[in-house]
């Protein structure tokens, strides 16, 4: 989703026919306006449930479609900051365009307006990849912010840009998907491992323009961090109250990040220290696995794999893992010693049972009884009963990659819009064809001077940058 704050707009301007002008504004600032649109058409406008949001353009459907997503938004807000509907300020919502044109550099354009009746904001939305869920909300909730800012403020020219930060619009996108469970705990703890893509300081010095041109992975670790950092400041103590009243001040806040999050969140104690634990803590917390999330097939394997493993301290001292299927190496040790090197193998599989793949959970049984008798010497058909179980597992696997790759090519197959993922790529060699970087060296010139003799006469001739270069 590509969005720009743009809250400029001159007395003589159409709105109705200028969304392309807007993205070219200077920075965002209210100044007052005459008529915002004056050829409005009560027959294609719709207003939302509370009147709020007014959608114009687009067919019915989708006018319908958009009104309900937006209040939808609306209530996911309030109720993270634990607020009443007692807006002020109405939003204007006009959807330009339908699915197939060419794709605008932004899909959504914000503009900030007042007139005698107070401030008005709209929201301008291209069709060419249709009314996309999660990027209109995602406009919506920038929307909001700057609506509950400007509530109490009184109807003069702005002086002062008025800006949200990307990190607080994806983070409360990302603390409301966290609460009604439509994101991925994988991603947290993935997060945590690593120690993240985005520092603190990265997370809050990130613009609109920067957020823009950062590639996909990038754009999903900055909104796991800016939720993990949101969740943080709202579980606190008073939370709620802080964040609401965070939010009413953060569109014209001139200052350094930390001191605003210190005066609407004392009991952090937000030095800089305590504000990265208290970061590193929710990604922790959200990261870890309830009992009740099972692993996959693989995820199941992989532990499998790991826990079937015989501890032996050879005479030298050192601690020996063997793996079960080389039990034989230890059938001479004593019976204590044998109890001694199955017990961590057990306790492994004890644990994974907890989450393993259902189906898993027989061969688990197994393993133990195996693991029982090697510990008191009965071994006795143990080879095959191994094997058994080997080819078991082997089975359960192929099926499972079968059953992946038959969902993959059902959802290839069935997919009646495109998915998105390859938006980064597409619009940077955009950018490459639009903005050619011709080369005078003398190794470019001798180049182009032998690409006339490798080129088949009659053959189409390769546009330039039809491919990323490698980064080197």
């Amino acid at each position: 989703m590509f969005f720009m704050a743009v809250m400029a707009c001159p007395a003589e301007e159409n709105p109705a026919n200028k969304q392309e002008d807007l993205a070219n504004q200077p920075a965002p600032k209210a100044v007052p306006v005459e008529d915002l649109l004056p050829n409005f058409d009560a027959a294609a406008t719709v207003f939302s449930r509370s009147e709020q949001f007014r959608i114009s353009g687009g067919d019915a459907a989708t006018r319908g479609t958009a009104a309900n997503l937006a209040e939808e938004t609306k209530d996911e807000l309030l109720r993270l900051a634990g607020e009443e509907d007692e807006w002020k300020v109405p939003i204007r919502i006009s959807l330009r365009g339908q699915p197939g044109d060419l794709a605008p550099a932004r899909e959504t354009v914000l503009r900030l307006t007042f007139d005698e009746n107070g401030y008005v904001m709209e929201l301008f939305v291209n069709l060419s990849r249709g009314l996309r869920n999660e990027p209109f909300k995602r406009a919506v909730t920038e929307v909001l912010v700057y609506a509950g800012s400007l509530r109490d403020r009184p109807k003069v020219e702005s002086e002062v840009p008025l800006a949200v930060p990307p990190w607080v619009v994806e983070g409360l996108r990302e603390a409301s998907a966290w609460r009604l469970k439509q994101t991925d705990r994988k991603l947290y703890e993935a997060q945590f491992r690593n120690g993240g893509l985005f520092k603190l300081d990265d997370l809050f010095a990130l613009s609109e323009a920067d957020y823009i041109s950062i590639d996909a992975v990038s754009r999903v670790a900055f909104r796991i961090s800016a939720g993990a950092l949101m969740m943080a400041l709202i579980e606190q103590p008073d939370g709620k109250v802080g964040i609401r009243n965070f939010l009413a001040e953060v569109a014209d806040f001139q200052g350094e990040m930390p001191a605003l999050l210190r005066k609407h969140f004392p009991d952090l104690n937000l030095s800089e220290k305590s504000l990265e634990k208290w970061w590193a803590l929710q990604l922790a917390d959200k990261g870890t696995a309830p009992l009740t999330e099972s692993l996959s097939v693989i995820q199941t394997e992989r532990g499998l794999e790991e826990a079937l493993r015989l501890r032996h301290k050879g005479e030298d001292g050192l601690l020996r893992e063997i793996p079960l299927a080389e039990w034989a190496s230890l059938a001479n040790l004593k019976e204590a010693e044998r109890i001694e090197a199955v017990r961590l193998a057990q306790d492994d599989l004890l644990r994974l049972s907890y989450r393993s793949f259902p189906s898993y959970r027989v061969l688990l049984l197994e393993y133990q009884s195996l693991l029982s008798d090697f510990a008191k010497g009965s071994t006795k058909g143990m080879v095959e009963s191994l094997q058994a179980l080997t080819e078991t597992r082997v089975t359960m696997v192929a099926k499972a990659e079968r059953a992946r790759d038959f969902m993959d090519w059902f959802e290839i197959t069935r997919a009646r819009e495109t998915s998105g993922a390859f938006d980064d790529y597409l619009n940077l060699k955009a950018r490459l064809k639009s903005r050619p970087n011709t080369r005078t060296d003398s190794l470019s010139k001798y180049l182009d001077r032998l690409d006339p003799l490798f080129t088949v006469p009659g053959e189409k001739k390769a546009e330039p940058f039809d491919f990323i270069p490698p980064p080197f």
